[in-house]
């Protein structure tokens, strides 16, 4: 499969501080990809410099097609109803992108609330509206940081359910290294800015070092 993003050697660094140190990863076409990693790794440092909101010292990110990124904490438009916070997803597609029936059809909870404010959804319905925002720019690569922060299990196996049935390529950022190894058929572990570990999921599942470290123990995982 042709990669749909492509980071090369990638370093960051603020104020002199490294918070990237030569950090390459791949993501084709269609594939599910985590990024798994502690507090402070450095994983939403590589989710700006993906999406170029932050300039790196060294090293390339490069994007075959169109990337969206769901932001962590979902930074939904909460006086705008969810009709409207799509619509933004797409204003750059022009009047067609501004169609929100193919988003509805694939949440069709959301359907139902399209003319409630977003702000007074839960915080399983929001993450909604932001992966449906997203999917409006019609991404090739989908990045979503920190799936299930301040979410309910419920909610989290909802979502993680729609994401298995996405076209877009898939970069899932997540301190949850279950939910993300579960979800993905590949993954890196970020630490202290470097990728110590990368192989497919139930690889890293199986590797005593993840177990210790972020699973509580071993766990077979079946993507």
């Amino acid at each position: 499969m042709s990669a749909v993003l492509e980071v090369r050697d990638l370093s960051v660094r603020y104020a002199g501080a490294t918070a990237l140190d030569g950090v390459s990863l791949t993501v084709s076409a269609g594939e599910r990809v985590a990024l798994i990693g502690a507090n402070g790794a450095g994983k939403t440092t590589l989710v700006r410099a993906v999406s170029g909101l932050v300039r790196p010292a060294a090293g390339t990110v490069t994007v075959h097609g169109r990337l969206a990124q769901v932001p962590e904490g979902r930074e939904v438009f909460g006086d705008l109803t969810v009709d409207d916070n799509l619509r933004l997803g797409g204003w750059r597609n022009g009047r067609r992108g501004r169609d929100t029936t193919a988003v509805y059809e694939l949440f069709p909870g959301l359907a139902r609330l399209r003319r409630r404010r977003a702000g007074t959804l839960s915080g399983g319905e929001q993450q909604l509206v932001a992966i449906g925002r997203a999917l409006m720019a019609r991404p090739d690569v989908l990045v979503v940081d920190e799936l299930s922060l301040g979410l309910a299990p419920l909610a989290v196996a909802e979502i993680t359910g729609h994401l298995r049935t996405l076209a877009p390529a898939l970069l899932l950022i997540e301190q949850n290294a279950r939910l993300a190894l579960e979800l993905c058929t590949r993954g890196y572990v970020l630490e202290a800015g470097r990728v110590a570990l990368a192989g497919d999921a139930a690889g890293l599942a199986a590797d005593p070092r993840v177990a210790a470290a972020y699973l509580g123990g071993h766990v077979a995982v079946t993507p």
